[in-house]
């Protein structure tokens, strides 16, 4: 699918405010809202845009910590720690990378003595090297 500068702004602009009218949205494009309507739609059917979601503030949630773990599960572990990471509510984000770590992950915290109890059970089948977030100055920017 070809992607014009009126489907990246609408990109960009939806990725700011998914819950931004067409009509307010079609007015910054420079577009009818039947326009903007149709290209919204052969977006969501050509796979580009797959969900409208909400952004939460995790510190209002009364998560006000965030740390990143690197894991990298013993021989023999890689599923049984990715099942693991999927069944436990504290991860937030999750990757499979490449190098010396198998999985980079999130966890949202409500406090730096609730970090112990999520990875405790980790130690046993794998490695982990944690980094508490100080800040998140860049997320989910859209690539140009």
């Amino acid at each position: 699918m070809n992607i014009d500068e009126k489907d990246r702004l609408i990109l960009k602009l939806l990725s700011d405010n998914a819950w931004m009218p067409v009509t307010e949205l079609a007015g910054k494009v420079g577009l009818s809202g039947p326009s903007t309507s149709e290209r919204i739609r052969r977006l969501e059917n050509n796979g580009i845009i797959s969900r409208f979601t909400v952004e939460l503030d995790l510190a209002a949630l009364g998560y006000p910590l965030q740390a990143i773990v690197r894991i990298k599960p013993r021989p023999g572990n890689m599923h049984i720690v990715e099942d693991m990471i999927l069944s436990n509510p504290g991860f937030l984000d999750c990757d499979k990378v490449t190098g010396d770590d198998c999985f980079v992950a999130r966890l949202a915290l409500r406090s730096i003595a609730d970090l112990d109890p999520i990875l405790l059970p980790f130690h046993e089948k794998a490695e982990t090297n944690t980094a508490i977030v100080k800040s998140s100055p860049l997320r989910s920017r859209i690539p140009v």
